[in-house]
């Protein structure tokens, strides 16, 4: 693979020293002493690797090596584009939706009895929530639901996207004025598409989870 377009000598050090997530990272006046390249410039593409979420900077512990976060990568820029006006929430919510109607099949032949056994607590949550005294939109058990379904995965791209998209849903505030009959209307389609899951009826699974992208308000 050819990383000349990183542009960054920092990001290519870590990659040629094949340090794993949890390793200490040389400082940078050794990683300069071995490039041939200043400290003052390494410390800026450090900064951008930080903001990336690729490395952690400690006291008495120096520079780590973070695992792969896509969400920390992709996050900002997203929030960045919905504030200029650049790109809109409906744009990343069809994306958002396409991802789970294509992987819905590979994601929920992956969940296990326990994770299913999870879903169905989470439902359990939302209606308490809903029909308590006083009620509450269960909009962290929202969030739990859907990432739970993808959470088998082996895709740190699908996962980033994914946990970006509730990032900006919860800052969109789009369901802020939402009925309470909206949110009775989403937990039932919520709790037929656990029950499906659960029966193994992953085609219906999927047909509800599709036909619940539209309660959505615009």
């Amino acid at each position: 693979m050819q990383l000349n377009k990183l542009d960054s000598q920092f990001l290519n050090y870590l990659i040629d020293a094949q340090l794993a997530p949890g390793a200490r990272v040389p400082t940078l006046q050794e990683i300069g002493g071995e490039l041939g390249i200043s400290v003052g410039k390494l410390r800026e593409q450090l900064e951008v690797a930080r903001n990336l979420g690729l490395v952690s900077v400690r006291p008495r512990v120096g520079i780590q090596r973070e695992p792969l976060d896509f969400a920390k990568a992709i996050l900002p820029s997203v929030l960045f584009s919905l504030g200029t006006g650049e790109a809109t929430f409906a744009q990343f919510s069809q994306l958002r939706r396409a991802i789970e109607t294509v992987l819905w099949p590979d994601a929920v032949a992956l969940l296990t009895d326990e994770d299913k056994a999870r879903l169905r607590q989470i439902i359990n949550d939302a209606w308490a929530k809903l029909h308590g005294e006083p009620k509450h939109v269960p909009n962290g058990e929202h969030r739990q639901l859907h990432l739970h379904i993808f959470s088998r995965l082996d895709n740190p791209f699908v996962k980033g996207l994914l946990e970006s998209y509730w990032e900006t849903y919860e800052a969109s505030e789009l369901t802020r004025f939402a009925s309470y009959q909206y949110w009775l209307d989403v937990w039932a389609y919520h709790e037929k598409i656990v029950d499906a899951i659960c029966e193994g009826d992953f085609d219906k699974g999927r047909q509800l989870l599709i036909e619940h992208f539209d309660l959505l308000p615009t």
